[in-house]
């Protein structure tokens, strides 16, 4: 069934009167509209989890228009109801829901609420922590491990889910999940946060083609050094740096063209592609010069 899909929509578009050039935005979407799996489209409600600051707040503020409805989710109420004061200033209407992402139960219990009463057009999942190993001595253990990966993976999977559940019963509906350039290839300086993210780009490209059959799109956001607090957590240079609004507009754009792939900026996203095809340990030394383990103070 899916090689003969498949090889409907690779006929489809190379007998195409104009040829496509798969390797550009406007290529990769022309694709997808062809297999008939995805519509460009303006989503009029929006989820946005890890809403209350960096990423996620730029985010909520690029949606926010008179007729947008926001659902914001974040642990911190104050901050979150700054973030939603900010865009009902612009228009839109805003319901706030201080729940961690880590509590699966509360958080499907507020997506289905939400839901019902404005249906879920765009889910973003964005929450996140970072770690890294703060000196040559320092160890990633089982607590710290799981505390990231409770809140980068599955924090993104109990938003992601409920979402998709009932996305799929009206099916329609559009998921982005925030994940990292740090997904494409681990590094030294933070395992955890490197393994959770790149469990978000497998999952992505998992359940991609099982969503297309119900109409709805997802994309993986991947990200290079976004100026965050989250950010401040890594320490040495931080290549290529963007500001939050700037990266907020560049998603924001490219979901609207439904983009399954948003990755960031481009100079480091092409040299981490090209980081995989090096022997192991050629990238590793690589990557030791990039982004050195600070040595313990004697």
């Amino acid at each position: 069934m899916f090689f003969n899909e498949g090889l409907r929509v690779l006929v489809r578009a190379t007998t195409a009167k104009k040829q496509i050039n798969p390797f550009t935005d406007r290529g990769k979407t022309i694709l997808h509209e062809i297999g008939g799996r995805v519509r460009t489209s303006v989503p009029r409600v929006v989820v946005i989890t890890g809403g209350s600051a960096g990423l996620g707040r730029a985010l909520a503020l690029s949606y926010c228009a008179p007729g947008i409805t926001l659902g914001l989710i974040g642990r911190n109420a104050e901050r979150l109801e700054d973030v939603a004061e900010a865009c009902r200033a612009r228009g839109a209407e805003v319901v706030v829901g201080s729940v961690d992402v880590r509590d699966a139960g509360a958080l499907q219990a507020w997506i289905f609420d939400f839901d019902s009463r404005h249906p879920i057009d765009l889910l973003i999942a964005n929450a996140g922590v970072a770690s890294t190993l703060r000196s040559s001595d320092d160890w990633e253990g089982v607590s710290r491990t799981a505390e990231v990966v409770d809140t980068n993976l599955y924090g993104a999977l109990h938003a992601v889910l409920p979402s998709i559940e009932r996305m799929r019963n009206r099916r329609r509906g559009q998921i982005a999940i925030v994940s990292s350039l740090a997904g494409l290839r681990g590094m030294a300086i933070s395992p955890a946060y490197c393994v959770s993210k790149a469990a978000l780009v497998a999952y992505c490209d998992s359940v991609r083609p099982v969503l297309a059959r119900d109409h709805i799109g997802i994309s993986v956001v991947m990200p290079g050094f976004v100026r965050t607090g989250m950010s401040d957590v890594f320490p040495g240079n931080k290549p290529f740096i963007w500001s939050a609004e700037k990266a907020a507009l560049f998603i924001k754009k490219r979901l609207t063209r439904r983009r399954v792939e948003i990755a960031f900026p481009f100079g480091l996203t092409l040299g981490l592609k090209l980081l995989r095809l090096l022997p192991a340990a050629v990238g590793d030394a690589i990557l030791g010069l990039l982004f050195q383990i600070p040595r313990r103070n004697m």
